[in-house]
């Protein structure tokens, strides 16, 4: 039977070592390793994806939701998807050693406030697969040396991926040890994991309610939250019919298990015959089930919403929707039932959208934009760890920069304190 405490103590010891090495890593080698690890998981393109079946059969045995198991699922293209996440990550720009600021002081000395690597990371992550390759090349390109947790679910398929990473960082001359994948689904070792704070220096959990709720209460390590993408939309009097079908199709549709999806309506009053009647329409015509308010519920199809669909994350083809008589009533509902990640507004009024934007306080506020585009690879981070929806440090998708703390170097000419 595997010692679990002491396991993790070797992989916090073997991180802390690789985090050393990696801090002065040159942006060529963490390039070059990245870019290997992509050709190698194009390679082993089929390795992965007969790993992924394993899973899939595991996943259906559990009992997962259709949403989670297309979480779960890796194609061709989808492998595809992972290896193009790595190319971008691997020809950002380095954020190590990047000057933040810099002044002068009367006393003679010069300060530089330059970024460098947070050290050692923690992700804890559920069905996703590709967070394993995401996560191993964001801190890796910050310089941080991870510990990676993946979900019981994608045991094989982040095996696979892991050791691809793996492989990059071998071909560079950089330590195994920084990216290293928990190698047991014994739950235990994520209970080890948040106490580990002589090797950790932060933990990113990235999954459902459960698993970050967990994460939050036990951990005494520091964490960068993501609790839930409770997701709105508002429908403004003064909404552009076609962008308003469009948007809210794609925001609920396009991939319903991901935290960006749409996941509550609002629509003001004076547009709930127009645009509204003909975005429910189309909602339930696209085999969305829609929980409505007692006016929305008079629409054919249309389920009554009971009170636990305010400030519920579906993850499924289900969005609540609910007629607000103002734009204020709709901050009003979003500050009560949302979760601070992701809103949006859809309107050709300039002063309501600086409203929306100015009142609510998410990480991230769109207008006349899908939700889906709530993700650090379509902010051009190349890809992202998770969206952070806490206030501290890092907030909204979390790539390379956001994986870095600062220092200050002072320099001066034999200049001392009166």
């Amino acid at each position: 039977m595997t010692d679990i405490p002491e396991m993790m103590q070797e992989l916090g010891q073997k991180a802390r070592a690789a985090a050393a090495e990696l801090a002065f890593a040159t942006s060529a080698q963490k390039r070059d390793a990245l870019l290997a690890a992509a050709e190698a998981v194009w390679d082993r393109r089929d390795e992965i994806i007969a790993a992924n079946a394993k899973d899939m059969a595991f996943g259906a045995e559990k009992g997962l939701s259709p949403a989670m198991m297309d979480r779960l699922m890796l194609d061709e293209a989808r492998v595809g998807s992972i290896v193009d996440g790595l190319k971008a990550v691997a020809e950002q720009a380095d954020p190590v050693g990047e000057v933040l600021e810099e002044w002068d002081q009367p006393s003679g000395i010069h300060i530089r406030r330059v970024r460098t690597p947070l050290g050692v990371i923690g992700v804890i992550y559920e069905s996703r697969p590709n967070v394993t390759a995401d996560a191993g090349a964001l801190c890796l390109k910050a310089g941080n040396a991870v510990i990676l947790r993946g979900g019981s679910e994608g045991f094989h398929s982040s095996s696979a991926l892991h050791g691809c990473l793996v492989e990059g960082l071998v071909s560079v001359g950089l330590p195994e040890a920084s990216i290293q994948l928990v190698p047991t689904r014994d739950r235990t070792a994520v209970s080890e994991m948040l106490t580990m704070t002589d090797y950790i220096d932060v933990i990113v959990p990235r999954g459902g309610k459960g698993l970050v709720g967990l994460v939050q209460r036990e951990a005494r390590v520091p964490v960068f939250a993501h609790l839930e993408g409770i997701v709105h939309i508002y429908i403004d009097a003064e909404a552009d019919p076609v962008k308003a079908l469009n948007v809210i199709l794609n925001a609920k549709t396009r991939r319903t298990g991901i935290c960006g999806a749409a996941e509550c309506l609002l629509v003001h009053k004076d547009v709930m015959n127009t645009i509204g009647q003909g975005v429910i329409k189309a909602l339930l015509k696209a085999g969305v089930e829609v929980r409505g308010d007692e006016e929305i519920a008079k629409i054919e199809g249309v389920t009554p919403a009971s009170s636990s669909d305010w400030g519920c994350e579906y993850l499924d083809m289900i969005i609540a929707a609910k007629v607000v008589d103002s734009l204020d009533a709709a901050i009003a509902h979003i500050r009560e039932f949302g979760s601070n990640h992701t809103d949006c507004i859809i309107t050709e009024d300039d002063a309501a959208a600086e409203r929306f934007f100015e009142r609510l306080d998410s990480a991230i506020l769109m207008r006349n934009a899908s939700t889906q585009f709530a993700d650090g690879g379509e902010f051009g981070m190349g890809a992202e760890i998770g969206i952070a929806t806490g206030k501290m440090h890092a907030r909204g998708p979390v790539g390379a920069a956001q994986l870095t703390s600062f220092k200050y170097l002072v320099e001066g000419d034999g200049a001392v304190r009166s």
